[in-house]
């Protein structure tokens, strides 16, 4: 479930960068109401959305479309988020940043998702604000504030 969130105002951090050039954000969740509940969120604030339903599917999507953030959930059928985000780490030659939400927030869990280097660990239910801040975090830090650059490359082998 997805908390609503206030109107978007001119000062939102979670806004596009300029032009048509748009922060892609892959959404792989298996509940279909939180997953298109979070895609509508975010494309209101004008981020350009991809929606899967499982891990494994977040995976192929990720290697045919250019997306400069994955927000998984840790359980899915095929691969868990952490599961699909290792995956993906081998197959690209670029950093990808990663969130991770899941109702299941253990210590372990947690301690897990950091050292794949996943950005943060949203608990379920999301909280809208929670998430968009969450992410524009991430995509400050991996691509600066301005509008998003080419993908940069992993510096890890």
């Amino acid at each position: 479930m997805v908390t609503p969130t206030p109107p978007r105002t001119d000062t939102d951090a979670a806004a596009p960068g300029r032009g048509d050039r748009r922060f892609a954000i892959l959404i792989a969740d298996d509940d279909r109401g939180t997953r298109e509940a979070l895609g509508e969120v975010l494309e209101h604030r004008g981020f350009r959305t991809v929606l899967a339903e499982d891990g494994g599917r977040a995976v192929e999507l990720v290697q045919v479309d250019l997306v400069h953030l994955v927000l998984f959930d840790m359980h899915m059928p095929r691969l868990t988020g952490l599961e699909a985000f290792a995956v993906i780490r081998q197959t690209l030659d670029r950093a990808l940043p990663a969130v991770l939400m899941t109702a299941d927030a253990t210590s372990d869990l947690i301690r897990r998702a950091f050292q794949a280097r996943v950005y943060s660990v949203i608990p379920k239910p999301v909280e809208t604000n929670v998430v968009l801040h969450t992410l524009t975090r991430a995509l400050e830090q991996v691509y600066g504030p301005a509008a998003p650059p080419d993908p940069p490359t992993d510096p890890t082998p």
